[in-house]
């Protein structure tokens, strides 16, 4: 796929990928995409990341069913960053809210501003 040879990858083989809601254009998450991955989330039209933590295949919605279709596309202009605008099922944030991002600042202190998913 010529496309994957525009992306660059870092020394560890990966690629920042942003989730983000395509009907209110909210950022859920950020996550990262290795060569593989990135490729079979374009073939399959689900987000599919590259967990760091664990270093293997990640495909988000696997087991909680908060599965991720992809609407489109966007790479960044260095080529280093990517936004995937999706549909999101369920709760993006493993910890049950719809987008990782639920925290703000407020004074000096990180506030959570949403409410969980039910």
């Amino acid at each position: 796929m010529n496309l994957l040879n525009t992306v660059k990858f870092d020394e560890k083989g990966l690629v920042s990928a942003i989730a983000q809601d395509y009907k209110s254009n909210e950022i859920l998450m950020l996550a990262y995409m290795n060569r593989e991955t990135l490729q079979e989330s374009l073939e399959k039209g689900v987000m599919i990341y590259f967990s760091r933590s664990r270093q293997k295949r990640w495909f988000k919605g696997e087991t909680s069913g908060h599965v991720q279709k992809i609407h489109e596309v966007y790479i960044d202009c260095d080529g280093d960053a990517l936004v995937f605008k999706i549909e999101q099922t369920g709760a993006a944030c493993h910890e049950n809210y719809y987008s990782c991002f639920f925290k703000r600042r407020e004074n000096d202190e990180w506030k959570i501003f949403m409410t969980k998913v039910e």
